[in-house]
């Protein structure tokens, strides 16, 4: 129970009740309207329009949108001949997760987004260090190095305005160089 006293001073006179706080009563919602909800005048802040009844329409393509293209005309199946990461190339077509293209005025590019370190290995640098003891010649196995490829090589294959990249991962300078020469290959079947 909340008793809440009043003062001669708040201009109330004491009452000899305590006051009671009861739980508040809301009133119903009112029942939803068909059609679109349009606010009551001067709910919205001076500079901002409410929105315009009635159903969504696309926005107008401005300067600096492209139209969309229309859906690509049904495109002969063939042979798969070169397949980079997950695209596939035929000789009309280049099917990608993002859908079919047509291999006429298609670009490609390839970027080599991978790196080789080297470094000795950890078994070369025990024997050096065991033989080391018994002669000098162990220091000879710190000659030894390892090389390791890490990273992938990026491709981007576009024609007008639909892009799809992939990351092909590569393990060794040979993979980069098979990648970069199947996106080559699919190039030459673009001209």
């Amino acid at each position: 129970m909340t008793e809440t006293p009043h003062s001669p001073q708040d201009g109330h006179p004491q009452d000899p009740e305590p006051t009671r706080h009861l739980p508040v009563q809301y009133e119903a919602a009112p029942a939803p309207q068909p059609g679109p909800y349009v606010p009551p005048p001067g709910q919205y802040p001076p500079g901002q329009f409410a929105p315009a009844p009635g159903p969504y329409q696309q926005p107008v393509a401005g300067p600096h949108q492209q139209p969309q293209s229309l859906p690509l005309q049904a495109l002969p199946a063939g042979p798969v001949l070169v397949t980079v990461g997950d695209i596939s190339v035929e000789q009309q077509r280049i099917v990608t997760p993002a859908g079919v293209l047509p291999t006429r005025g298609t670009n490609w590019s390839a970027m080599d987004m991978s790196r080789t370190e080297e470094k000795i290995p950890a078994w070369a640098i025990i024997l050096a260090i065991v033989f080391a003891l018994a002669c000098l010649l162990g220091l000879l196995f710190l000659l030894c190095k390892e090389r390791k490829t890490t990273g992938f090589v990026q491709i981007t294959v576009q024609n007008g305005n639909r892009t799809h990249n992939t990351h092909v991962g590569v393990s060794s300078p040979r993979d980069v160089a098979d990648t970069l020469a199947r996106v080559n290959f699919a190039r030459t079947l673009c001209v």
